[in-house]
């Protein structure tokens, strides 16, 4: 046969002088690599020609499908971001032209793109079916992604239906502030590598409960504008009020709700879980969250309740535990019957509940409540094999995926390498994923002060693109992770990210006048740090602006109206880099870490406030005047 071929190609060439075109054979288009995404394509198969963008290209939906017309919307937005101009949205019957890419949801595909997954077709056109709204939007990622390094899309189709339901980052925002705008970012990225779950261990200011209002806190209408954002790029955002241990951010100013031990002393991170006003004031703050989270979900945390501690100092709760569940009860029973409590709350209003593992040692005869779901994160001595057994569905949130500022980063190459799954948690690797929901990675801030926002987000790149690979596909799509992360770069950020590592200015000497008061001038030496914020040098001192004054969390100076102060220099200091924010009249500045902003008071000090405690002083910028250089009273 193949001489055969051989004498008719011979045969037309020397008819014409012009050999045949070469047509991909089934092998050969199997065999041409996937485009490079992440998650990985694993089943594409590839054919011959391939689709072009251009300023001709329409996003077209079937006229009565508002899922797929509610995707194309927002493609639209991210297109127009990403630099392809604006992009039509049509109603069309049928196929549409050449040069269209078409988005539709067919629910009679459920059993095989299930919830999230879809179909992707590449010809002269491009076609993306999901089953649901999730998985056409999932197509549309994928699609932005191809379309992030070339305009034409190789052609070529795939099935890409997720491993896990739950892909996800964790983030504790609870005492150190992270920026609403930083938030943003890390969901556009999310949602561009198919991410789907966003927990935030956080502080809403509250109206009912105004004591529990100090700094770190969000108010209510950016918690609003970051939710309706996870609600357009289908981000689940869970919130968490860790308890009862961890509850210092909450209960430090009502010590009747603290726990107290035998010798009388109180602990200001315990809540007391015999106590029915300390019960009453934490599911009040969970219903004030309800006002502003719409997740179907409450994370109550649970973990570390007894750290450097033990029941034996509160007698109390052993005597509790007897009173509700019998004479062979534990101290632990009384935890659990917390959590369970909370567990019924949650559910009277719709939601499931989530909770930490560490606190299920087995030393309790009390279960905890069926639905509720376990993310674990430690080695003790309930494992994960253990809890499946007993119906829980279980989430991998293992130390070994934790990024803690100034501290533990998660090895993300050796990860790679071992063919991490998630199936492997921290001491235990079970054989099967039945009940396991999926893995994330979380974001603790130990030392406050260790690293800024910005240097967060850098070593964040790689892990948050492994976490998204390993729960949505095959763990190791690449022979080598130095090809792994080359994929990873090239697919780049979302379009519409925020680069907040430009200060706005260049470097150089500054004169920095108040916009609306009579304050004397002041000269500053503006110089931009590695990670994307400045340093304010007084050139006549040669000192360095900083906050480090009042009393201190995690390392790092939260206290409203603490001063800023001139020091000596340090590059590594944190405390020392400081944001420009332009706004109307001129810039605010705000301190990298406590996110707090600079107010000038009617005696010239400089006072770091939240702003919407006290509005920061807006600063005009402009080249030096001619003579001496003068310093202030910051």
């Amino acid at each position: 046969m193949a001489r055969l071929a051989g004498i008719i190609m011979a045969a037309l060439l020397l008819v014409t002088g012009v050999a045949p075109t070469a047509t991909a054979t089934a092998p050969d288009r199997a065999a041409a690599p996937a485009p490079r995404t992440v998650p990985a394509l694993t089943n594409w198969t590839a054919q011959p020609g391939g689709f072009a963008f251009t300023g001709a290209t329409r996003l077209v939906v079937p006229p009565a499908d508002t899922a797929a017309r509610r995707t194309a919307g927002t493609l639209a937005q991210d297109l127009r971001a990403a630099g392809r101009g604006t992009v039509p949205v049509a109603a069309v019957r049928g196929a549409g032209r050449p040069g269209d890419i078409s988005i539709a949801t067919d629910p009679a595909r459920r059993g095989t793109l299930q919830a999230e997954g879809y179909e992707l077709q590449v010809t002269d056109r491009i076609r993306i079916t999901g089953a649901t709204e999730a998985g056409a939007f999932y197509g549309t990622r994928t699609l932005l992604q191809l379309l992030a390094t070339a305009d034409r899309i190789p052609a070529g189709r795939t099935v890409d239906v997720p491993a896990y339901p739950e892909r996800g980052v964790g983030v504790c925002a609870c005492y150190i502030h992270i920026t609403p705008a930083w938030l943003e970012n890390l969901v556009r990225d999310m949602a561009y590598l198919k991410l789907n779950q966003l927990l935030l261990e956080l502080k809403v200011k509250s109206d009912r409960h105004p004591e529990a209002n100090s700094w770190g806190y969000y108010t209510k209408d950016e918690i609003r504008r970051l939710v309706a954002l996870g609600d357009r790029y289908h981000i689940t955002i869970v919130p968490e009020i860790n308890s009862p241990g961890h509850m210092d951010p909450w209960i430090e100013r009502r010590p009747d709700l603290q726990l107290t031990d035998s010798d009388g002393a109180p602990q200001p991170s315990r809540l007391d879980v015999t106590s029915p006003a300390a019960f009453s004031y934490y599911t009040d703050l969970m219903d004030e969250y309800a006002e502003v989270f719409t997740a179907p979900v409450w994370h109550m945390g649970a973990d570390e309740y007894m750290l450097g501690s033990d029941f034996a100092k509160y007698p109390h709760i052993l005597e509790y535990a007897r009173g509700r569940y019998g004479p062979d009860a534990t101290p632990q029973d009384a935890f659990i019957d917390f959590v369970n409590r909370v567990q019924a709350h949650a559910a009277d209003r719709g939601k499931r509940l989530r909770i930490w593992n560490d606190g299920l040692t087995g030393d309790h005869t009390v279960p905890v409540a069926a639905g509720t779901t376990v993310e674990h994160w430690l080695n003790v001595r309930t494992r994960p094999s253990d809890l499946l057994a007993q119906g829980y569905r279980v989430m991998n949130a293992s130390y070994s995926l934790y990024l803690i500022r100034g501290g533990f980063h998660m090895d993300t190459a050796s990860l790679y390498a071992q063919g991490w799954d998630p199936r492997s948690f921290e001491g235990e690797k079970v054989a099967s994923a039945a009940g396991i929901t999926g893995a994330k990675i979380s974001l603790w801030p130990d030392n406050g002060r260790g690293e800024t926002e910005n240097e967060v987000a850098a070593g964040l790149f790689a892990p948050l693109r492994y976490i998204a690979q390993t729960t949505w596909g095959t763990p190791r799509p690449d022979p080598s992770y130095a090809e792994f992360t080359a994929r990873a770069t090239a697919v780049g950020h979302a379009p519409g990210r925020t680069d907040l590592t430009r200060p706005p200015l260049p470097d150089g000497t500054y004169t920095l006048r108040e916009a609306d008061g009579e304050h004397p001038a002041v000269q500053r030496r503006i110089t931009r740090t590695a990670d994307g914020y400045v340093t304010l040098t007084d050139p006549a001192t040669g000192r360095c602006a900083e906050t480090r004054s009042g009393r201190l969390t995690l390392n790092t100076p939260l206290e409203p109206g603490s001063p800023v102060t001139q020091e000596s220099c340090s590059a590594a200091n944190t405390l020392q880099r400081w944001q420009l924010t332009p706004v109307p009249g001129g810039f605010h500045l705000t301190q990298a870490i406590t996110r707090m902003s600079v107010v000038l008071t009617d005696e010239g000090r400089w006072l770091q406030y939240p702003p919407d405690q006290r509005p920061p002083t807006v600063w005009t910028l402009t080249a030096p005047a001619a003579g001496p250089q003068r310093g202030d009273r910051s």
